[in-house]
């Protein structure tokens, strides 16, 4: 069977250019290619066909014998396209790996990497986080703490470069500073990390010896934090440019803490409001009276107790709470009353107790009252059913 014109193959007239060939080359050969055409049995001929044509044609001493002879400058013995397309120069190399990272680039993780390498050479720190508890009253009034980070700080000895003497990398003779190289596979063109420097594009003659080769040391260090007034759990505070040291004098992390109040013995938090659960005598809760109680500032308010308290009177006091974070005033503390039953009482005051208890009427007790009315009514609609 006669072959095609390698220019009709391609789709392009005699007179192309080297780009407009290139151009209907890669055009051609992600078209016909047999993983994207598996139910077209001639698509793999047809495929090596665009092949053959592009390996005479982008060779400006093969195309010149081609336009003269056609096919027959390449019979008997001369040089061919066929297999061989794929050992070609340069440019057939860079078409056809242009081709293999359009259909295939996905799955090698293209999208994710930055071509040539560049951009991995200094390699931004890791952030940290750390996490620090403080009490209430440090969250009230705000507070400095003195924290210990384990985290990687850049190499004194190479200034960060990883180089002894804080000399400059050099290209890597392997990739010449792309990061990546490329194996020839069958039909393929593969491009993968460089073996010499790991992607970096640049190696180090001379690797420091303090922090062989890496521009960076573990180390534990000592930062002095201001913890805001009114900071409370899941707050949380950036310091920039305090995490982990870049690699080869790479920007650093940043150090994010978050905060986490502990409990309190007398106060519970809600937002900007304190609550405080007080205790109250029986005598005290009767007849009225005043009741002492702590403020988080670590002051003394006292407050009025209406006579007739019962357990669960809330009462409020302004601006008491915590302070907002941003500005906005303070909270309110709000307390609430718990009537305490006596115990371990004496005979004297069981007997006055039993004397004060013939003394008892209903107005005294309403809500029991009520109560106990409620359930003899119930009672008594159950005997009628």
């Amino acid at each position: 069977m006669a072959k095609r014109d390698y220019y009709d193959v391609l789709g392009v007239a005699k007179g192309a250019s080297a780009e407009e060939l290139k151009k209907a080359y890669r055009t051609k050969a992600k078209e016909l290619h047999p993983d994207r055409n598996s139910d077209n049995p001639d698509a793999e001929a047809q495929f090596k066909e665009v092949n053959e044509a592009y390996d005479i044609l982008k060779d400006e001493n093969k195309k010149a014998a081609y336009d003269r002879y056609g096919h027959a400058a390449f019979e008997g013995g001369g040089p061919r396209g066929g297999g061989q397309g794929f050992q070609g120069n340069g440019d057939f190399a860079s078409a056809f790996s242009d081709v293999f990272e359009d259909l295939f680039g996905d799955f090698m993780g293209r999208g994710g990497q930055q071509r040539g390498g560049g951009g991995r050479r200094a390699q931004r720190g890791q952030d940290l986080r750390y996490n620090l508890r403080v009490t209430l009253e440090e969250a009230f009034k705000g507070v400095q703490k003195t924290i210990t980070v384990p985290t990687s700080v850049g190499c004194d000895t190479c200034n960060g470069t990883g180089a002894e003497g804080g000399a400059e990398p050099v290209v890597c003779p392997t990739c010449s500073g792309m990061g990546k190289v490329r194996a020839q596979q069958g039909f393929f063109t593969v491009e993968r990390t460089c073996p010499t420097c790991q992607g970096a594009g640049q190696t180090i003659k001379n690797p420091c010896k303090s922090c062989h080769g890496a521009g960076r040391l573990e180390r534990e260090r000592s930062l002095s934090v201001n913890i805001p007034a009114g900071v409370e759990t899941g707050t949380r505070i950036r310091l920039a440019g305090e995490g982990e040291a870049g690699m080869r004098g790479g920007p650093s992390g940043d150090l994010y803490i978050f905060i986490e109040t502990r409990d309190h013995p007398i106060f519970q938090r809600d937002g900007v409001n304190l609550f405080c659960r007080v205790p109250v005598s029986l005598i005290t809760a009767a007849l009225g009276g005043e009741v002492e109680v702590p403020t988080i500032d670590g002051g003394k308010a006292r407050v009025k107790v209406p006579s007739g308290t019962q357990t669960g009177k809330q009462l409020r006091l302004r601006a008491k709470g915590m302070p907002a974070l941003r500005g906005g005033g303070v909270g309110d503390m709000l307390i609430e009353l718990a009537v305490e039953t006596p115990v371990n009482l004496s005979t004297r005051q069981k007997e006055l107790l039993r004397e004060f208890e013939k003394l008892e009427a209903d107005e005294n007790n309403p809500e029991g009252s009520s109560f106990f009315a409620k359930v003899k009514g119930f009672w008594d609609g159950m005997k009628g059913q």
